[in-house]
C-alpha cells in the first residue's frame, strides 16, 4: 500500500510539473521581447571603444539607440565616415558622411613661457594638482600639464611636452574623453580641417595674463580688427574663431603679436623659434 501511494504521489507530481512546464513555455512565447537583430549588427559595425564621444555609455547603448531611431547612423564619432556608411547600410538609409573633429589643446604655456606660483611634487594627475591651488602655474586657464587627458584618451593621441598637452591629430577620433577630463576646460573640440586656432584661454586683462605667461593672449584685437571674413572676436579678454567663417586666410596669424595663433596643420612646440620676433 505504501510503495502504491508512493508512486502514485510520484507520478501526480510528474504530471503537475509537465503541466507547469508546458504552461510556462506558453508564457515565454506569449510574453517573449523580441530584440531586434539590426542591435547586434550595429554594434559589430561599431568601433567597440566604449569611448563615450556619442553620448552614450557604450557601443551597445549607441547601437540601440540607432535601431530606436533616437540616434542618426552617423553617430559614431570614432568611427567616422568608414563605420557612418556601414550603419547606414545595416539601418537601410543613406550615408549621411561624419562631420570629423579633432581634439585640441588651447594653451601655449609651456614651461618656458609660463609662469610658476610654487613647485608641484604630488601625484601626476591634473585632477590631483587643480586641488593644490588650480594647480603650480599661475594662469588660472593655463594646462596643468599632468597628464590626465593622456590617461583618458584611449588612442594614444595625446601627451605631454615640456608642460603642455599635445594632440596627435591623425591619430585622434574627436571622440572628446580628453574634453571631459581637462578639469581646466581648455580641450575642444574644433573642426578636423580647421586652418587655425588661438593657443590661449586666459579671460584676464592683457596686463594681468602678462604676469602669468609670455604668450597669453592680451586682447589687443588685432585679429579681429584685420579679419576680413569676421571670423575670429575677441570675448572675456580672449580671441576666438568662428569656425563657419574662417577663409584661412593667415591674415590672424600675421598681425598677432604674441604668435599665438598656430596653424591647424600642426601642435609644434617649438615656441622658441616662434617668438624670436615677439614684440611684446
Amino acid at each position: 500500500m505504501d510503495i502504491f501511494n508512493i508512486i502514485l504521489a510520484f507520478l501526480l507530481f510528474a504530471v503537475i510539473g509537465a503541466v507547469v512546464g508546458f504552461l510556462l513555455a506558453i508564457a515565454s512565447k506569449v510574453f517573449e521581447i523580441k530584440t531586434d537583430e539590426r542591435i547586434e549588427a550595429v554594434k559589430e559595425a561599431l568601433p567597440g571603444v566604449n569611448c563615450g564621444g556619442c553620448g552614450y555609455a557604450g557601443c551597445e547603448a549607441l547601437a540601440e539607440a540607432i535601431v530606436s531611431g533616437e540616434a542618426k547612423a552617423n553617430a559614431c564619432v570614432a568611427g567616422g565616415t568608414a563605420t557612418a556608411a556601414a550603419v547606414s547600410d545595416i539601418m537601410g538609409v543613406e550615408t549621411e558622411s561624419a562631420i570629423r573633429l579633432r581634439a585640441q589643446v588651447m594653451c601655449s604655456g609651456t614651461n618656458e613661457y609660463s609662469k610658476k606660483k610654487y613647485i608641484y611634487a604630488g601625484a601626476q594627475d591634473c585632477l590631483s594638482a587643480v586641488r593644490m591651488g588650480g594647480g603650480d602655474k599661475l594662469c588660472p586657464n593655463g594646462c596643468i600639464g599632468k597628464g590626465s587627458c593622456v590617461f583618458a584618451c584611449q588612442f594614444d593621441a595625446i601627451k605631454v611636452e615640456d608642460g603642455v598637452a599635445v594632440v596627435d591629430y591623425e591619430l585622434c577620433t574627436g571622440c572628446g574623453a580628453c574634453v571631459a577630463a581637462c578639469p581646466k576646460y581648455i580641450i575642444k573640440l574644433i573642426p578636423f580641417d580647421s586652418a587655425h586656432w588661438v593657443g590661449c584661454m586666459s579671460v584676464d586683462k592683457g596686463a594681468q595674463t602678462r604676469k602669468y605667461c609670455d604668450v597669453g593672449c592680451i586682447s589687443c584685437r588685432l585679429c579681429e580688427k584685420n579679419c576680413p571674413s569676421g571670423a575670429i572676436k575677441v570675448t572675456d579678454f580672449v580671441a576666438a574663431i568662428d569656425y563657419s567663417k574662417c577663409i584661412a586666410c593667415d591674415k590672424c596669424v600675421e598681425v598677432c603679436p604674441r604668435k599665438i595663433i598656430w596653424s591647424g596643420k600642426t601642435q609644434s612646440r617649438d615656441l622658441t623659434i616662434k617668438l624670436n620676433d615677439k614684440a611684446v
